[in-house]
């Protein structure tokens, strides 16, 4: 296929990158470690981690993996975990140890959680005090998961850590009572693997790194298999794309998505550890007053975040004399996970003086695939062209190649491609073509310059503030109360989170309302998942062999409440 994007990259961005020199993710952290030992690496409510003290807390951790946990390479460890300083620590301490990483959402309830555990296998898992009662449940009588357990404060300065840790826990109440009596603490952990060598695993490119969960293009949650290749090929295509925009030594990002979404985990984790900068970590970006606060203290060049993210700082208090701090510094501000609205980029650039770079991936590809030029202007509307080493293809139904301009399904082939689903061959060969292209299900164009246009998804997935929710799942929970006939779940335009979900429900029993159904929903699906309108109907729409018909309830939400 001609390339045609190559000749819209800027001057200077090559076509192609050398990914197989750059080795695993545990090689490039030892490169940065030792070429920016004193430059700090991750900062967290005003303490910070340099690179010399991530080198030294992660081969502690790892130590603590392999001696006193018995894990081995290649055995699944969860990390359940928001963005606090911990998080880098037990990420690549499991690495080194040649483990593979389970990156699990928090807010997960038990039955999520229980489910994800169960899917993966994981030998482990570390979990924020603040969630282990959540943990408890998911586990239940199962006494066979190793478990290691932080507080938010552990790895501040002495005095730091006293002090938050007592506010956290018996002032704030934020630590929901829990008991899993063969917990270890991680300062334990770390304390432990101090006494022992970090044996020296031979990590190759081809081992997996992350069973990073998605429902694919639809259905329930899967292990999308990402090798260190996989990974550390998208990060230097990304870096390779932004050419020189950014310095190595000398940026710091902004990282308020979490970093178990595989969003930032590439582009704001992985990519600035790369460079050498530094990650000012967010742990919770809905306190507006406080995320505005820490942006007023600090110096930072660059940001990531989704649209509702964007819009959201743009209304917050306060906000406005930050960008007036920040303009001439404040380097890229890159948006993607959900569609950017052509208002907020046109906001935030008469705010910042930039505009919003947009960009498209999906966790199968690591995820980066396509980005907007960083030299441009302006918001494009686009999601850009397509990342060096990278292919995309518009297809059609056939499978053929659509026309210039024509809709047709995004497809992508490159070294950040995952290998397949995790134990789930019937679906992995539904997502690769015989020619070996990802089928990413979702809808969009190229045109004559090789520019991409995210149109719609081809499938079912409902995208909540750049989180997908998946109505198979949503339904199933929903059906799961004893009051519920059938149900039926689809996503309808939202002002602030891009797409929310609506069910339409039939009931068994009469006396069934709303309130009560949603209730019963909260206990088993996360928040992003629990649906805005419930509407009650005699009868859904089916397909021709009994299926719902969840095009013609969206259309009918769409016409309804759009």
């Amino acid at each position: 296929m001609k390339k045609i994007w190559l000749d819209s990259y800027p001057p200077g961005i090559p076509a192609e990158v050398e990914f197989r020199a750059a080795g695993s993710l545990v090689d490039l952290l030892a490169r940065s470690c030792a070429r920016y030992r004193d430059r700090r690496a991750f900062v967290s409510m005003g303490a910070h981690l340099t690179y010399a003290g991530l080198d030294r807390l992660s081969r502690d951790f790892g130590a603590s993996l392999e001696h006193e946990l018995g894990l081995r390479q290649g055995e699944r460890i969860a990390i359940m975990l928001p963005n606090i300083l911990q998080y880098p620590v037990a990420l690549f301490g499991a690495l080194r140890a040649g483990l593979t990483v389970v990156n699990v959402n928090p807010l997960y309830t038990a039955t999520e959680l229980g489910r994800q555990l169960a899917d993966c296998g994981a030998r482990a898992i570390v979990v924020l005090e603040n969630f282990a009662h959540t943990l408890e449940k998911a586990l239940g009588a199962d006494t066979g998961l190793h478990v290691i357990t932080t507080q938010l404060g552990d790895l501040f300065p002495p005095t730091k850590r006293a002090l938050v840790n007592v506010v956290v826990k018996h002032v704030k109440r934020m630590v929901p009572r829990w008991r899993i009596a063969h917990a270890m603490p991680l300062r334990e952990a770390l304390a432990r693997g101090r006494r022992h060598a970090l044996t020296d695993v031979e990590v190759r490119p081809e081992d997996l790194a992350f069973l990073q969960y998605t429902g694919g293009t639809t259905g329930r949650p899967k292990g999308a298999m990402l090798t260190h290749r996989n990974v550390a090929a998208n990060v230097e295509q990304t870096i390779a794309w932004i050419g020189s925009a950014l310095t190595p030594g000398e940026e710091t990002v902004v990282t308020a998505l979490p970093l178990y979404h595989i969003f930032a985990l590439t582009a704001n984790l992985f990519v600035f550890v790369r460079l050498g900068g530094t990650n000012l970590l967010i742990a919770n970006p809905r306190d507006l007053t406080a995320f505005v606060a820490t942006l007023t203290k600090s110096r930072f060049t660059a940001i990531t975040g989704v649209n509702t993210l964007y819009g959201a700082l743009l209304d917050a208090p306060g906000f406005a004399a930050v960008c007036a701090a920040r303009r001439g510094t404040l380097k890229i501000a890159v948006a993607g996970g959900m569609a950017v609205q052509r208002a907020i980029a046109e906001r935030w650039q008469a705010a910042t003086g930039i505009p919003l770079i947009e960009g498209y991936g999906l966790t199968e590809a690591s995820p980066n695939v396509c980005c907007n030029r960083f030299d441009a202007r302006e918001f494009s509307g686009t999601v850009g062209l397509p990342l060096p080493s990278t292919e995309v293809a518009i297809l059609d139904e056939r499978g053929n190649d659509a026309p210039l301009g024509e809709l047709g399904e995004i497809c992508v082939r490159g070294p950040q491609v995952m290998q397949g689903y995790w134990n789930a061959p019937e679906e992995t060969a539904k997502t690769f073509t015989a020619e070996g292209w990802l089928r990413t299900g979702d809808l969009g164009r190229m045109d004559a310059r090789g520019y991409v246009s995210f149109h719609d998804r081809r499938k079912d997935v409902i995208v909540v503030s750049g989180f997908k929710a998946y109505p198979v799942e949503i339904e199933e929970v929903a059906r799961s109360h004893p009051g519920v006939a059938d149900a039926g779940a689809v996503g309808v335009p939202d002002a602030r989170s891009g797409e929310s979900v609506m069910l339409y429900v039939v009931r068994r029993d009469p006396g069934l309302t709303a309130e009560a159904l949603l209730e019963h929903c909260a206990r088993h699906l996360t928040a992003y998942k629990l649906p805005r309108r419930i509407e009650f109907r005699a009868q859904l729409p089916k397909t021709p062999i009994g299926k719902v018909s969840r095009r013609e309830l969206r259309e009918e939400a769409i016409r309804a409440h759009g």
